[in-house]
């Protein structure tokens, strides 16, 4: 088991109380990086599907309003909702192109209908996640967030050379450079405070560079109002559905299931970042990171507008270029960007960042949500045939981003939707896992109570599981010692929290030639026994007595991974043959 590393960078960890000065630095920061594209996406949802200024000043008020209740949200974490830590909810842009379409056939009575059916899938993948588990693994939710990268990067290429007519071509690239240059330096070089200014400063020396150029245009802020509220009308919903709205419903349900995997990605990436000393993801925390979104796409749908999901990259960017982790964070990004939506004036001053300069800083963020990416893929364990599911699913994804094969094939939503990379790639990788699973020998499972009076059961399972598998009497015995181990580790974790001692437990065991791999499916406690064998101490002489059953686990069993959802603890280990 490698030891996990200190990340020394963080100064405020999410349960630390950043001062509130900074806490708002940093939330304004966070707020640059995804207000253009909310505005953006909006105006081309709209414009596209033919509506008029009073539904697009609505939409962009209301998305504006609702990316800052989701932020704040899942900075909350009330009760199931939400995740304690800063993860920015925006606008959802894979489902940009079929929005386009349900505007335009049924307007936002019918998007309003699609998008608050699909978004209670959220609420239900939330729900089903332990049961999930082998289909919508680490590995999928890794292999998502890279797609989102590499489909993002060629935009945002595009973008340097984004110039008016009548400005030199070579205004964007300089710009872009500045901004890059600047980041990276600061983000090498700055510590301490000097960190909470690296984006604004790589930003505001790009912008700068653009006014010398002549490509800053500062007059969207002179031309609009200084205070605007418009006017709210709740969409008609249809009873019962119209025909388009039972063709669309497919596509919406398919593109929601993409977006609660980018939640779990997310929310995974977001918990590995944003602690000096990182720790195994909390699943409960994953599971209240989809719940959240759905709350904030549900949101979106009474008010007629396209969903919301979260952003991982520019979460993870902003903590790690920062070091600010707290959820206060989140609370002064949601304030920020709700007074934003009530105050255009100040909006236009920040939509006038010149494209190429938010270009050069989106290929920032593309970068670091990669690599949190291929940690995450890393983190689960590559084999052969994972990586044969993160290779074959990464190449389709990308590869098909950038053709109009499905498109031509099937035209009309379908085409649109399986044309998008991440969507493609993300099921690829779901199917293969799939596949994977069906083919493996079949699990054998056993019930009982989570006491020690079960050892005797446990043992019998496993030894006739053992000469099924034609294991020697050292393998076997392993096999048996390290069941004894993780039993005894969830009962220690029980007495010490005090719990009920009266807890069910039911054990796979999956058999193979040369390994096998258990499941201990228990009700839940406050103790990771993953995060336990990872922070033991190497050099204590004499161990404490409630250290030897992680010691143990540590040496007998090739890989333990511990699991905490609500209402289930699911702790796996992989137990080799002796040579």
């Amino acid at each position: 088991m490698a030891a996990m590393r200190s990340d020394e960078g963080i100064r405020y960890e999410p349960d630390e109380r950043s001062p509130w000065p900074v806490s708002a630095v940093v939330g304004f920061q966070g707020v640059m990086l995804i207000l253009p594209q909310s505005v953006l996406y909006m105006s081309i949802v709209a414009l596209s599907a033919g509506q008029d200024d009073t539904y697009l000043t609505w939409a962009v008020f209301a998305a504006l309003t609702l990316n800052g209740v989701g932020t704040a949200l899942q900075a909350a974490r009330i009760g199931r909702l939400g995740t304690g830590h800063v993860l920015i909810t925006g606008t959802a842009t894979p489902l940009i192109a079929i929005t386009i379409i349900a505007l335009s056939e049924g307007g936002p009575a019918m998007l309003a209908s699609l998008v608050l059916v699909s978004s209670l899938l959220q609420f239900m993948l939330a729900a089903w996640m332990p049961l999930l588990r082998r289909v919508i693994t680490p590995l999928v939710s890794g292999t998502v967030l890279m797609l989102v990268a590499v489909t993002i990067v060629p935009i945002a290429i595009q973008r340097l050379t984004d110039v008016p007519e009548g400005i030199p071509v070579a205004a964007g690239p300089t710009a872009a450079a500045t901004t890059l240059i600047v980041t990276i330096g600061l983000g090498l070089r700055a510590s301490g405070a000097m960190r909470l200014w690296t984006p604004l400063a790589g930003i505001v020396a790009g912008c700068v560079v653009a006014g010398l150029s002549g490509l800053y245009d500062a007059q969207p802020f002179f031309d609009s109002p200084w205070v605007s509220i418009p006017a709210f009308a709740m969409p008609e919903f249809q009873l019962p559905p119209s025909m388009e709205f039972w063709s669309l419903l497919p596509a919406f349900l398919v593109m929601t299931l993409v977006l609660a995997i980018m939640a779990m990605g997310g929310g995974m990436a977001i918990q590995q970042t944003s602690w000096r000393t990182p720790r195994v993801p909390d699943f409960r925390l994953v599971q209240g990171a989809v719940r959240a979104n759905g709350v904030a796409s549900l949101l979106a749908g009474l008010a007629g507008i396209m969903p919301t999901m979260v952003h991982s990259a520019n979460s993870v960017s902003l903590t790690s270029f920062t070091g600010v982790a707290s959820r206060r964070v989140g609370f002064a990004f949601g304030i920020i960007l709700i007074g934003l939506a009530l105050l255009p004036k100040l909006t236009a001053l920040l939509l006038t960042v010149p494209a190429a300069v938010a270009g050069a800083f989106v290929l920032i963020i593309m970068g670091h949500l990669m690599v949190e990416g291929i940690r995450m893929v890393a983190r689960d364990g590559l084999d052969y045939r994972k990586a044969l599911v993160v290779g074959v699913s990464f190449s389709l994804g990308s590869g098909l981003q950038s053709q109009d094969i499905f498109g031509e094939l099937f035209g009309g939503a379908w085409g649109l939707m399986l044309n998008n990379g991440v969507l493609t790639g993300g099921l690829a990788a779901i199917l293969i896992s799939s596949f994977m699973e069906l083919i493996q020998p079949r699990r054998r499972r056993l019930k009982a109570d989570l006491d020690v009076s079960a050892l005797s059961g446990i043992d019998k399972f496993l030894r006739g599981l053992a000469a099924d598998c034609g294991w020697n009497d050292t393998s076997t015995n392993r096999l048996c010692l390290v069941a004894e181990e993780v039993l005894l580790s969830l009962l220690g974790a029980t007495e010490v929290d005090g719990a009920d001692s009266e807890r069910s437990l039911t054990i796979y065991a999956r058999p193979g030639g040369k390994v096998v791999d258990l499941e201990f499916l228990a009700t839940p406690q406050d103790e990771n026994i993953e995060d336990r064998i990872a922070y033991l101490s190497e050099q204590a002489e004499s161990p404490e007595e409630h250290e030897m059953s992680f010691r143990l686990l540590k040496q007998l069993a090739s890989t333990v991974r511990h699991r905490k959802y609500h209402g289930m603890d699911i702790v796996s280990v992989q137990v080799n043959r002796s040579q």
